[in-house]
């Protein structure tokens, strides 16, 4: 993708129009949805902050990563242990799991900087093993859980608001995802994105520009996991319960296969991945309980086959054939 697709500074007045109406349906969906469909769109939420970062990191810097559950992982538990240990309100858990993502994964990215392709996909692999046996060791268990995890309690509503708590997490969610998808927007469209993109390009131009590749890449190491730690602290409240079997490394497989199914270098892409995960295992299972990943596996190559650019580009070209013709 060319530095001038990447996401731009104003949206035309249509667009503004279009994001109204989308939000106004989003806001109505509790009220005639389950409670369960809408504790899943509330997932979705979670998956598509994840997905955000994720792509920021593979979409526009070209860094494979295949450990993003682990982060994920980290952010889940920094809430957990939050709430459950020192009662610390739900809402403050976020900018904490924020944090500590953000270190961790700038000090993962910072000995990552020798790696490129499969070699930096190996080693975040290895991250994804690794930590969920971490988890379940003693010396952490008396934070962690050990291998029973820590259940937490659902926040009620605030301000005795009529609405019940799968209700009020879903609109907590729907904010936090807006303001990081707008933190996400600017910060592509600014410099920092200008400089990622061109790094993945073009390595040795960027250097020549004056662009520090290796604080780049390691500040958008720490960007994505500080993104994917976000999205596992709301996980983590959403489902009530972390514990490290739940942190596998086929979540971070599936955090991969998002981007890439929902489109590459595209933030709408997120979004798009972020319903994939959450929806497509359903299908599949309903479709055949005997096996059910035997049907998921088909359904990946099905969408890359029918979108190679993902649902994001298949989207923009059916919009752009349909602009031409009207």
């Amino acid at each position: 993708m060319a530095a001038g697709n990447l996401p731009g500074s104003a949206l035309p007045p249509w667009k503004w129009a279009a994001l109204a109406v989308l939000l106004a349906l989003l806001c109505a969906l509790p009220f005639v949805l389950s409670n369960f469909s809408v504790f899943q769109l509330t997932l979705v939420m979670a998956y598509a902050i994840v997905l955000l970062g994720l792509n920021m990191l593979t979409g526009y810097n070209g860094q494979i990563s295949l450990g993003h559950g682990a982060f994920y992982a980290i952010g889940a538990y920094a809430a957990a242990i939050l709430m459950d240990h020192y009662g610390v309100p739900y809402w403050m858990t976020l900018p904490v799991a924020a944090a500590v993502c953000l270190v961790a994964g700038f000090l993962f990215g910072l000995p990552a900087l020798r790696l490129e392709g499969p070699y930096l996909a190996l080693a975040t692999f290895g991250l994804a093993v690794a930590l969920p046996q971490l988890l379940k060791h003693k010396a952490l268990e008396k934070w962690t859980g050990g291998v029973q995890g820590i259940t937490i309690l659902k926040p009620d509503p605030p301000f005795g608001l009529p609405i019940n708590a799968d209700q009020w997490l879903y609109f907590f969610a729907l904010a936090v995802a807006i303001v990081m998808f707008a933190l996400g927007r600017n910060l592509l469209a600014g410099r920092i994105g200008r400089a990622m993109v061109a790094i993945r390009d073009n390595p040795i131009a960027a250097e020549a520009m004056g662009i520090d590749i290796a604080l780049y890449k390691s500040l958008t190491f720490g960007v994505s996991a500080m993104f994917t730690g976000i999205g596992g602290a709301l996980g983590a409240i959403a489902v009530q319960f972390v514990a490290p079997d739940s942190f596998n490394v086929f979540l971070s497989i599936a955090f991969l296969v998002g981007i890439v199914v929902g489109g590459l270098s595209t933030l709408q892409g997120a979004i798009y991945g972020a319903l994939f995960i959450q929806f497509v295992p359903n299908v599949a299972d309903r479709i055949s309980r005997a096996a059910p990943w035997a049907i998921y596996g088909i359904m990946v190559i099905l969408f890359m086959y029918l979108a190679p650019g993902g649902v994001a580009g298949f989207v923009q070209r059916i919009s752009r054939s349909w602009r031409r013709r009207t």
